[in-house]
Parts: C-alpha cells; sequence; structure tokens
C-alpha cells in the first residue's frame, strides 16, 4: 500500500511538473527568437533626429528652432539608412546616431511622402545593415519585432503578432498607401521608421502609424513597397508614377446603363475637371464623363484608379472606358509622370 502511495504520489508531482517544463520550454524558445532577431537587426537600426528653425514669434521667446525625431534601418553599408518620409521631410538638418553612439548629419536622397518613406545617405561606410524581406509570404498571427527609439528610449524592442495585412493607410498627401501591414507590437512616437522583423531577422515592414488613443493598433509600409521605392529613389531621386490628368469623384451609374454596359460595378469615377496638356486631354476625356474601366481592370472609386495608376508604365497606352451620356467610349491615353505636389 505505501508503494502505490509513492507511486501514485510520483505520477501527480510528474504531472504538475510536465505542464511548467513545457511552459518554460516556450518561453524560452520564444525568447531566444526575438533575442536572435534583435543581435541580428538591432546594430543596423538608428536614431535620426531632426531640426527646424522655429516660428518668428517662438524665436522672439527664445525657442530657436523646433526638433523631432524617428527611428531609421541601414540597408547598406556605405551608409543608407531608410525612414519615414514624415520623420525627415520638414528637417533643415538631419542628425542620424547608430548604436555605437556615432553620430553623423545625414543629407536626404529621395523623399517619397505618397508612401511616407525617404532615403538618407551618412558619410560611412562598413556599417552593420538589415536585409529587407518579402513581405508578401507574411501571415496573420506571425510572430513580428519592432526596434527603435520611442519617446527617445534608444534601441528598444518590443514584440507582437500581424494582426491584419492587406490594410489601406493614406498618406499625408491623401494618396492611399497599400497592402499595409497591422501589428500589435507596441508603438510610440518616435518608432516612426524602424523596422517591423520577422523571426529570422529580416526586416518586412516599416513603423509609420499608431492610431492615437488605441491600444495595440500600429501600422508598417510593407518591405516589398520599401524595395520598389528605395530602387526608384537611387535611380530617380524620385518615385515616378504614372498620371492621368483628371479630378474626379465617386458616382453611381445608372442602372439601365449597368445592365446595358455589362458593368462589374455600380459605380465610377465621374470627371469633375481634365487638366489641360494631360493625357486626358489629349485623350478626349471630358468633364462629367463617368470613368468605369480601364483596360482590363474596372474603376469603382478614385482610389481604384489611383491604384491603377500607380502600377503603370509611364507613357505606356491604356484604353480608358468612359460613360457619356448612354454612350460607352473606349478612349486611348498614353499617361505621364505625376507632376511633384500631386
Amino acid at each position: 500500500m505505501d508503494l502505490e502511495l509513492i507511486a501514485s504520489d510520483i505520477e501527480r508531482q510528474d504531472g504538475l511538473r510536465d505542464p511548467t517544463s513545457v511552459d518554460l520550454e516556450a518561453l524560452d524558445a520564444y525568447s531566444r527568437t526575438v533575442i536572435g532577431a534583435e543581435e541580428r537587426v538591432g546594430p543596423a537600426v538608428v536614431s535620426v533626429g531632426v531640426a527646424r528653425q522655429a516660428p518668428e514669434r517662438w524665436r522672439r521667446r527664445g525657442l530657436p528652432e523646433l526638433r523631432g525625431g524617428g527611428s531609421g534601418v541601414v540597408i547598406a553599408p556605405d551608409g543608407y539608412v531608410l525612414t519615414n518620409s514624415h520623420v525627415v521631410r520638414a528637417g533643415q538638418k538631419i542628425d542620424v546616431t547608430l548604436q555605437d553612439g556615432r553620430a553623423h548629419e545625414g543629407r536626404i536622397l529621395g523623399d517619397d511622402p505618397h508612401s511616407d518613406l525617404a532615403l538618407v545617405q551618412i558619410p560611412e561606410s562598413g556599417l552593420p545593415t538589415a536585409e529587407l524581406g518579402d513581405s508578401s509570404t507574411l501571415r496573420v498571427g506571425q510572430l513580428v519585432i519592432a526596434i527603435g527609439n520611442p519617446l527617445g528610449f534608444q534601441a528598444s524592442v518590443t514584440a507582437g503578432v500581424i494582426s491584419a495585412l492587406g490594410r489601406t493607410l493614406r498618406a499625408d498627401t491623401g494618396r492611399l498607401i497599400e497592402n499595409v501591414i497591422q501589428t500589435d507590437a507596441s508603438l510610440n512616437p518616435g518608432n516612426s521608421g524602424g523596422p517591423l522583423v520577422d523571426s529570422v531577422g529580416r526586416v518586412v515592414g516599416v513603423n509609420t502609424a499608431i492610431i492615437a488613443g488605441s491600444q495595440g493598433i500600429c501600422f508598417a509600409i510593407p518591405s516589398n513597397t520599401a524595395k520598389w521605392v528605395v530602387s526608384q529613389l537611387l535611380q530617380h531621386g524620385r518615385v515616378r508614377r504614372a498620371y492621368l490628368g483628371v479630378s474626379g469623384q465617386v458616382a453611381s451609374v445608372d442602372r439601365r446603363a449597368v445592365f446595358s454596359h455589362q458593368l462589374p460595378n455600380s459605380t465610377g469615377v465621374v470627371v469633375t475637371e481634365v487638366h489641360a496638356g494631360t493625357a486626358a486631354a489629349t485623350a478626349g476625356i471630358a468633364p462629367r464623363d463617368i470613368i468605369v474601366q480601364i483596360d482590363d481592370e474596372p474603376i469603382a472609386s478614385p482610389d481604384a484608379l489611383q491604384r491603377f495608376l500607380g502600377h503603370h508604365t509611364i507613357g505606356g497606352t491604356l484604353t480608358v472606358h468612359v460613360l457619356r451620356g448612354r454612350e460607352r467610349l473606349a478612349l486611348e491615353a498614353r499617361p505621364s509622370e505625376l507632376p511633384d505636389g500631386r
């Protein structure tokens, strides 16, 4: 009987011990993953400080300049730093501080406010770098790590999961940023421009925004967008996008027109203005025309029109399908490059 009690006691203790050991092993694995990702990418994360002259009324009160800052990540050993456009755009002086404390004045090589990304260079070489991964392979629930300088606390690390994919975020310019990553990894002012990293230390996003007053709703520009923007900035000093030359708004299409022309949507883009000398003007697009399709792509809103043009080759021919009264017209246009400021 005593032996049975002892055996029972051992089984009970083993039963209590097993979950604890499993939890500890899981915790250790999680910790090792986060630590490993930080060790790979952390040395490439930088602090970006900006300063500009204060308005005259503030200078009179003894405040000569306004200061702000964010984060960035070195993506090439010769001093190329990827960050947010909104971090550096208004800066008259940019200071980049490396993890080892060295500080350099940076210069903007290219700035794309439409995607909220910018490329800064500092006079250094042989720097540790981070690899831009493939954001198209991400999955909801996947572990991600955010590294940056929130509220001035250098090299802070937070971890979470991907909460959603394929979000859209409106940039300061009013254009949509597509395929934005939503994460619950904690971000604060100062994290902007820092990397969002996967479990093996590849940068899958550039942290860009939080929703004020919320908890755990943060956004990052996908790394595939960053790759394309960086290549454009290095080649041209700017991002080249196709420009049709119209202003418009969402409009409902008459049900009879939807049926008779077999349209996939009941809305389109009614043209409110055609800018002189543009592809739209040359093609014969007129105010009050309703754009319902371009090539084989249905157009149901100005955002859909913007998305299509964002992927179209500048100067390439496209067919714009418009409703003009009861007629459906197919007009050929050759979009030019989007002017600055639009």
